[in-house]
């Protein structure tokens, strides 16, 4: 059974810095491609970065210079390192895993529980 578990979240000052961080345990962490999304109330599930098993990796153009997503495969775990953040992006962040290379959450198969980020002015 897969299992992916953020963890990292919390409250941060706008222009502050947090690093998300999300284990899988279940399958073969260094052959699959992980992503990070995040959901504001009411609103779509957005996405925010993606890294490849090779390493290669996407980001939205919003999060561009500001964020950096990179991956540990001997710990089966993603980051999400988040700079300057804006209060804008107060959501819950979530990791997921997909065999594809997609920003189309349709594409990935499991979920972590969500991670909840609050940036304060």
């Amino acid at each position: 059974q897969v299992h992916l578990v953020e963890s990292g979240g919390g409250l941060v000052q706008a222009g502050g810095s947090l690093r998300l961080s999300c284990v899988l345990s279940g399958r073969t962490f260094s052959m699959l491609n992980m992503g990070w999304f995040r959901q504001a109330p009411g609103k779509e599930r957005e996405f925010v970065s993606q890294i490849g098993w090779g390493g290669g990796t996407n980001y939205v153009d919003s999060v561009k210079g500001r964020f950096t997503i990179s991956r540990d495969n001997a710990k089966s775990t993603v980051y999400l390192q988040m700079d300057s953040l804006k209060i804008e992006e107060r959501d819950v962040y979530y990791c997921a895993t997909t065999t594809n290379w997609s920003a189309n959450p349709d594409r990935y198969n499991f979920w972590g529980q969500g991670a909840q980020v609050t940036v304060a002015s």
